[in-house]
Order: structure tokens, then C-alpha cells, then sequence
């Protein structure tokens, strides 16, 4: 594989990590707790949670930065890597900080790699100058790093990890140190990186917003175990449990008591009403678990009294109106109801909200789920 930005993604799909029941301590702390994973070749796999979640701790393992305290065994492209150091392992790494070095160029940072490999000073230059066409910073080879803006500094950083052409590459909180203009900006230049180069890419995250937008795939860590894992979608509209739905942002969460599931429909006693969604949890718990009924803002609707039930394909409970937050491209609406407050998102700024009297929304748009998991 070459760095030109001419380079065609590979159409192999076949695994190219393994990591099989990875388990790591910190003193009596259980950073990661017996975690398996692969990832395809040029897939876009993101580890997402809270600080603490594990999933630094889970890709400097990767990366052979740490030594897990037991493993069944790490493979990178079929070799068995476990006992390999980080130099020696076909992955790289970009970090929050950069990790630049302050004394050295931007060409002599970027070559710094191949040079501890013996590669000749002409291929280094050669090397250096491809990945920073790659990046679209070709005129700062001869700058300062002390003279780079912050994302300058970051796209140097992925230049000087992509320069050793890896397999995966390993990139830890990268966008965490940027404004959110920038951020936003350099989240296109990565998955223009990614879609030119078609290797594999390892994504370090808290952000949700970062992973629904970038991931071909998800796994969603807490408390050093693996929550869920799938593609963006799943997570977003079909979270496994209460915790998932929480942290990827759903704003209604009702706790109910399950009544029965049929096929993908799941019904729910919430208070006094008989509610319905669709099934997320798994395998269906027995009836009269208490579970959780999850529905987006932007999901609920506002509307008249009366009108269809569960039996209708809609949920719908009688409202007052609350307090309103103005979000500049929307409105959240706070609305309280016969089982706590809800919040409906409203696009339409112009909409006349003087005679509503009623919350409703579909049931094929809310999920219910399990209140805990693993993990959780």
C-alpha cells in the first residue's frame, strides 16, 4: 500500500485483529474485564464510553503499550502478537496530545518512524512528503512545530503514523484537544483518510456524536466490559438496555413493567397507561420485569386530546406545558405528564403550540429495553 491519495481501498474484508479474553488490572482495579474483539480489515471500528470505561486501557493493548494481566492471545493479520513489543507490531498510534517532538521539524517528526527502522534518508524524504500530500499540509516540511495551528499539529500526527503504512491504526481521543469547529472539520478529514486509504482504523472515544458519525461499527464499554457492540444504528434506535439508550442521548426514558412481547413488539405498563415499542433487550425477560421504554426528543409529537392508543400503533398521554430551551436550529419543549416529564424537540420555530394537549408518538419509534446489562 502506497500513500498517494490515489490509493483504492481494499476490498479484502477479512479479519485483521483478534483479541481474545483480554483482561487488565491496575492494582485491585479491573480496567478491562475479559474482552474479546475483532475488527475487518478497512473497517472503522470505534471503542466508545466513559472516562474510565476501559477502552484506552483496551487499545493500548492493542497497541502493546500495556501488558495484559491475562489473555487468551492478541493477532494482528494472523500473527500471534502477544508477546510482541509495540515496535515490532504492524499498528500505530495517534494520540489526544499529538506527541510531537518539539525540537525536531515537521519532515524529521514524520520520518522519525522510518528512521529507527533503517529506512534511507531518500525513502524517508520521499515517505514523509507522500503522507503530508495525504494530509494537505505539503508546503510544512521545513516548519517548526511550535509554528503549526492545533488541527496543523494534529494532521502531522497522522501523517507521522500513516508514514509506516500499518495495518490498523490506533487513534486515541485525536479530535479531544480541538475546538468544535475544528473538530467537526477534521472529523471529514479522517473519513476522507479512511475511505482513500482503506486500512483500519481503531477510534477512541467519549463522544457519541463523534461515533454515530464516523463508525462502520460500535462497541459501546462500561466498567471495563463490553455494553453492546453493532453498527451506529443499532445503538442509536435499538439500544440493549437502559445505560446504552442514557449515554447515546435518548432524552425520554420511562421505567415500566413488561406485559408480554410478541414478535418485536414489547408491551408496557408505564403508571397507569399500557404502552408499546419495539423489543430491544435480547432474549424477552418474563413478564412483570421492569423495564425501559426509550423514546428520542425528536420522536414525540405534540397534539390535540384523544386520538389512537397502543392497540393504533401510538402512544399517547394528556400533557401541560413546561419550560422551553431555545437551541438556535430547534426548541426542546418540556412537557409534564401523568408519569413524569417528557421532552419533545420542535424544528418548526413558527409552530402554534397555544392548543396542544396531548404527547404522542409512534410505537415503532421507541425502543424497550432491559434496565441493566452487562456491563451496567
Amino acid at each position: 500500500m502506497t500513500l498517494d491519495s490515489n490509493t483504492a481501498p481494499s476490498t479484502d474484508h477479512s479479519e485483521v485483529l483478534s483479541i481474545q479474553h483480554a483482561t487488565h488490572q491496575f492494582g485491585s482495579l479491573v480496567a478491562v474485564d475479559d474482552v474479546s474483539i475483532t475488527a475487518r480489515r478497512g473497517e472503522f471500528l470505534t471503542l466508545l464510553g466513559e472516562s474510565g470505561s476501559g477502552k484506552t486501557t483496551l487499545l493500548r493493548l492493542i497497541a502493546g503499550l500495556e501488558r495484559p494481566t491475562r489473555i487468551g492471545g492478541i493477532s494482528i493479520e494472523g500473527r500471534d502478537v502477544t508477546l510482541v513489543p509495540a515496535s515490532r507490531r504492524n499498528c500505530t498510534t495517534v494520540f489526544q496530545h499529538y506527541a510531537l517532538f518539539p525540537h525536531m521539524s515537521v519532515g524529521q517528526n514524520i520520518e522519525y518512524g522510518l528512521r529507527v527502522r533503517g529506512v534511507s534518508i531518500s525513502e524517508r524524504r520521499e515517505r514523509a512528503m507522500e503522507a503530508l500530500n495525504l494530509v494537505r499540509l505539503p508546503d510544512k516540511y521545513d516548519r517548526r512545530v511550535h509554528q503549526l495551528s492545533g488541527g496543523e499539529r494534529q494532521r502531522i500526527s497522522l501523517a507521522r503514523a500513516l508514514v509506516t503504512r500499518p495495518a490498523i491504526l490506533l487513534l486515541d481521543e485525536p479530535l479531544g484537544a480541538l475546538d468544535e469547529k475544528l473538530r467537526v472539520e477534521m472529523q471529514v478529514e479522517l473519513l476522507d483518510l479512511h475511505q482513500k486509504l482503506g486500512i483500519t482504523f481503531i477510534y477512541v472515544t467519549h463522544s457519541q456524536e463523534e461515533a454515530l458519525t464516523m463508525s462502520d461499527r460500535i462497541i459501546l464499554m462500561r466498567r471495563g466490559k463490553i455494553v453492546q457492540e453493532g453498527p451506529p444504528t443499532d445503538l442509536f434506535d435499538r439500544p440493549g438496555n437502559r445505560f446504552v439508550a442514557d449515554f447515546m442521548g435518548v432524552e425520554n426514558l420511562l421505567a415500566g413493567t413488561l406485559e408480554a412481547v410478541t414478535g418485536e413488539r414489547a408491551s408496557v405498563r408505564v403508571g397507569d397507561y399500557r404502552m408499546s415499542g419495539i423489543w430491544s433487550g435480547g432474549e424477552a425477560p418474563a413478564a412483570g420485569t421492569q423495564v425501559c421504554l426509550a423514546v428520542r426528543a425528536e420522536r414525540v409529537r405534540l397534539g390535540k386530546a384523544g386520538g389512537g392508543g397502543p392497540e393504533d400503533g401510538v402512544n399517547r398521554l394528556p400533557c401541560k406545558s413546561g419550560i422551553t430551551i431555545y437551541k438556535g436550529k430547534y426548541i426542546d419543549r418540556t412537557l409534564d405528564t401523568d408519569v413524569g416529564p417528557l421532552t419533545a424537540r420542535i424544528w418548526d420555530r413558527d409552530a402554534d403550540l397555544a392548543e396542544f394537549a396531548s404527547v404522542w408518538w409512534r410505537a415503532d419509534d421507541c425502543a424497550v429495553t432491559r434496565m441493566a446489562g452487562e456491563g451496567g
